[in-house]
């Protein structure tokens, strides 16, 4: 993916809506309110893969931006349960666009909390430029098939929601 195009997608505006299956304390609660997505990311150890992700993506700089940005953030441990070698692999030069594809596939170009959900299927497009799934059901919220296990924690450029499970477009 061209990082003029990725530029360009952010431009567009998308509804979104996420679940509340948990709330932002249950991930540290502290206030970050002048941090990025980035910055809130990097400061806590369970996204630590994620993170040297979009640093070797290049999309730190994009990501510390102004947004507004709503990030599916996949835990260090969603991102061990893919076959071994795999994040390795696509961590490599010669794999940044099948890298910067599944990173851009885990972020919407819009904040969106939590209590914007709506009951059932609500497909989205990410700044990828792929539609994804939004299902809010009884059992919570799915992204996909990942399971939403932490929402609404907000930054300066918009919100984090934490799946447990790495989005593949």
């Amino acid at each position: 993916m061209k990082f003029r195009s990725f530029l360009s997608a952010l431009a567009a505006v998308f509804l979104l809506s996420v679940g509340q299956t948990a709330s932002a304390s249950s991930c540290g609660g502290s206030d970050h309110s002048h941090d990025t997505v980035v910055d809130i990311a990097a400061s806590n150890d369970n996204f630590s893969t994620l993170v040297a992700a979009v640093k070797a993506a290049g999309l730190a700089d994009v990501l510390t931006g102004k947004g507004p940005f709503t990030v599916f953030a996949p835990t260090d441990e969603a991102f061990g349960a893919l076959p071994e070698g795999t994040v390795a692999t696509l961590l490599k030069p010669e794999n940044l666009d099948q890298l910067q594809a599944i990173l851009t596939y885990h972020v919407v170009p819009a904040t969106v909390m939590s209590s914007q959900i709506k009951d059932g299927d609500n497909f989205v497009e990410t700044v990828g430029g792929n539609s994804i799934n939004v299902k809010k059901g009884s059992d919570g919220v799915k992204i996909g098939s990942a399971t939403v296990v932490a929402v609404d924690i907000e930054a300066s450029n918009g919100v984090i929601h934490v799946i447990d499970q790495v989005l593949l477009p």
